[in-house]
């Protein structure tokens, strides 16, 4: 994990150089600038952890430097600790109302400056863990499912979660693909340092290198300051790439850099920025096939699939339908103070037998809507809003001939034979999948003209 970044800002040089290197032995990396305009300077083109803030200074001083600071977006606010040689209760107590952490006087001990940094360090750890937890509860993430692909995929975190690896997850939209990129993150060893998500499908293509990369003030039209990018942000931790099939080979050649060095420019800066992240990439494309065509690197694909992940889409885990949609309607009804409800049997194998071509998500935002729509507390079949004409396969979507009863006995039969192929003719394994009793399977399979495979 990367150390703490400290910017240590005095006008006084021995001080400074003194401070630094105190802390440098600590294990911190450490800057020091003299001014309050440097300060503020050096906040809008790197990332702090901790603000060690003079309070005399020329120009701007002190407290209305850590006012400024202040106004900055919380979660990349560093602490502050103020240092003042003419202390005084009035000036404590100001810096205290402006949001520092503690303020010390001059002459400076090594055992009270240590200690006050490694607290304003600890306390902000505790406030960024706060905040994370009530706006984005995806840092204890719900692998939900019991299905045979979904207790493979937990196997799989298990087994990679804790390396440093790049990891390229496929799956449909909708699948749960930055879920799976949460649980990477928060079983490994970076689970304390940011997750930075990066939707490269819906940034536009001329701000996706500043978004990726920060951007300084005046490098574009439009760039009225200097912005620290989502790579930065996520040093120490992880940053997961959604949609990367989705990137321009131009911003495709410089995120394959990124990945060799470990650093980049910002757009418009002449200094190069180094950091330490986990990259976790995913896309719902065909990338052979895109790399075929020439939109997307060869080079920059076999740097990020050192671990394939896939994500099943939900109409191949049907039998996890029932925990999902549980689970989804105990979460909607708290969040909207409703009361509890529950499926019906014949509601449940409505779910069953739907495409879900939107996947989780779609089970999901539909589970939202009976919440807010159906004041019944027990939900059944006619209540679920679902479309139809969507309950084919998409691989099935070839034109067919006939009557409407025999394409859909086609269907059923193709449907029924896969399974049965991909549990190797299991005939109790197959019902399971299809959310049939095995009776009724058999049945069906008779009824259809499908032998019974043979043990």
């Amino acid at each position: 994990m990367r150390p703490a970044r400290i910017l240590v800002v005095d006008d006084e040089p021995l001080i400074r150089q003194s401070l630094c290197g105190v802390l440098e032995d600590e294990g911190y990396k450490t800057t020091g600038v003299a001014s309050g305009e440097e300060c503020l300077d050096e906040l809008g083109r790197h990332a702090y952890d901790l603000l060690l803030l003079d309070i005399w200074l020329a120009g701007i001083d002190g407290l209305e430097t850590l006012a400024r600071v202040q106004e900055m977006p919380s979660a990349d606010r560093p602490a502050v600790v103020v240092i003042s040689g003419h202390g005084s209760i009035e000036s404590a107590v100001r810096a205290t109302k402006l949001g520092a952490f503690d303020f010390i006087e001059k002459p400076l001990t090594i055992e009270k400056v240590t200690v006050v940094v490694k607290n304003a360090l600890q306390q902000r750890k505790l406030e960024r863990e706060v905040r994370e937890l009530r706006d984005d509860d995806s840092r204890q993430p719900r692998i939900i499912g019991d299905s045979v692909p979904m207790k493979a995929l937990r196997q799989q975190l298990a087994l990679m979660a804790s390396t440093n690896g790049r990891v390229l997850i496929f799956g449909e939209s909708g699948a749960g693909k930055e879920l799976v990129a949460h649980a990477i993150h928060a079983l490994s060893p970076r689970a304390d340092e940011p997750f930075v998500a990066v939707n490269c499908a819906a940034i536009p293509e001329e701000l996706i290198e500043s978004e990726l990369f920060g951007h300084r003030k005046g490098s574009f039209t439009g760039a009225t300051e200097d912005k620290v990018g989502k790579l930065q942000k996520a040093d120490g931790g992880t940053v997961f790439l959604d949609e990367v099939g989705d990137m321009s080979l131009k911003t495709q050649a410089k995120l394959l850099r990124v990945l060799d060095r470990q650093s980049f420019e910002p757009v418009g800066a002449p200094e190069t920025v180094h950091v330490d992240v986990r990259v976790v990439a995913a896309t719902n494309k065909n990338l052979e096939a895109e790399m075929e065509r020439g939109n997307f690197r060869e080079d920059l694909y076999y740097r990020l699939n050192v671990i394939p992940f896939y994500v099943p889409p939900l109409r191949d885990r049907l039998e996890d339908i029932p925990l999902l949609a549980d689970y989804f309607l105990k979460e909607f009804t708290n969040l909207y103070g409703r009361k509890p409800k529950e499926l019906s049997p014949d509601a449940y194998a409505a779910l069953r037998d739907y495409h879900w071509p939107g996947n989780v998500r779609e089970l999901r935002n539909l589970m939202e809507r009976i919440v807010i729509m159906n004041p019944q507390v027990r939900v059944e079949a006619r209540h679920i809003p679902l479309q139809p004409g969507r309950r084919g396969l998409p691989d099935w979507r070839s034109e067919r001939s006939g009557s409407l009863h025999e394409v859909r006995e086609s269907v059923e039969r193709d449907y029924i034979l896969r399974k049965l192929d991909e549990t190797g003719g299991n005939m109790s394994r197959a019902a399971e999948m299809l959310g049939l009793e095995r009776s009724h399977l058999y049945r069906k399979m008779k009824a259809l003209g499908i032998k019974e495979p043979r043990g």
